[in-house]
């Protein structure tokens, strides 16, 4: 079982920015797809972004396309998010996922690994 950590989460106001990361406490490169979640206030937790073993493939929920980044390091057992021209919609807990099991990616019961979450607020 891998243990993930997040960082990076706080308070800005619209169109500002924030990177959050991941850190892995095992290698996460061979066959571990890795995605960002987010559950705004009284709603579903909903798949943001996911990036494949070797980081060949991104995903991302159309929402949040040209606005952010996935991307990892292998090397350093993390993945982060770049997440630029935040909006107040974009608010809610962030939470890392890994051990992808294949199907929708965008689906939470797909990943068996999860952080505690970082929270991000963005005012208007």
């Amino acid at each position: 079982q891998v243990k993930l950590l997040e960082s990076g989460g706080g308070s800005v106001q619209a169109g500002g920015s924030l990177r959050l990361s991941c850190a892995a406490s095992v290698y996460t490169g061979k066959r571990l797809a890795m995605a960002w979640f987010r559950q705004g206030p009284g709603k579903e937790r909903e798949g943001v972004a996911m990036i494949s073993f070797d980081g060949t493939y991104t995903y991302y929920t159309d929402s949040v396309k040209g606005r952010f980044t996935i991307s990892r390091d292998n090397a350093e057992n993390t993945m982060t998010l770049q997440m630029n021209s935040l909006k107040p919609e974009d608010t809610g807990m962030y939470y890392c996922a890994a051990n992808y099991l294949g199907g929708v990616w965008s689906d939470r019961s797909r990943y068996n690994s999860w952080g505690q979450g970082t929270q991000v607020t963005v005012s208007s």
